[in-house]
């Protein structure tokens, strides 16, 4: 069974590039473009990783987070957070996530972060 990631971001573009990438890697994306409703986005789609953008239109990737980890069902689920803004004195795992990927971000990072963080889910 492939391992779900579920990718939020508000930049089309980057939710087409990270599916395209995580799928030739054997993952099943799911990606969307607002937080409207993740959490329930996220109990029906089950993820093994999710990826949040910190700086979104309607919304902060950084809140969206700390809501995952305060779900009894989701609080598990590690999160990476996207951010083109880490010079700017932001405690990211203040937030809870276990990995933060700045933009623009090397193809290669993200696919080693994703592989080793949900190897380290399944030990």
């Amino acid at each position: 069974m492939l391992k779900r990631i579920l990718v939020l971001d508000d930049n089309q573009d980057i939710l087409d590039v990270v599916s395209e990438v995580l799928s030739y890697e054997d993952f099943d994306v799911h990606t969307t473009s607002t937080s409207d409703h993740i959490l329930q986005v996220a109990h029906s789609y089950q993820p093994d990783l999710v990826i949040l953008d910190y700086f979104l239109g309607d919304g902060n990737g950084g809140e969206i987070c700390k809501q995952f980890k305060a779900d009894e069902r989701l609080r598990l689920i590690p999160i990476i957070i996207f951010s083109a803004y880490i010079n700017r004195n932001v405690d990211y795992t203040a937030f809870g996530c276990e990995a933060v990927i700045a933009k623009p971000f090397d193809l290669t990072e993200l696919v080693n972060k994703v592989t080793l963080l949900i190897s380290n889910t399944e030990k």
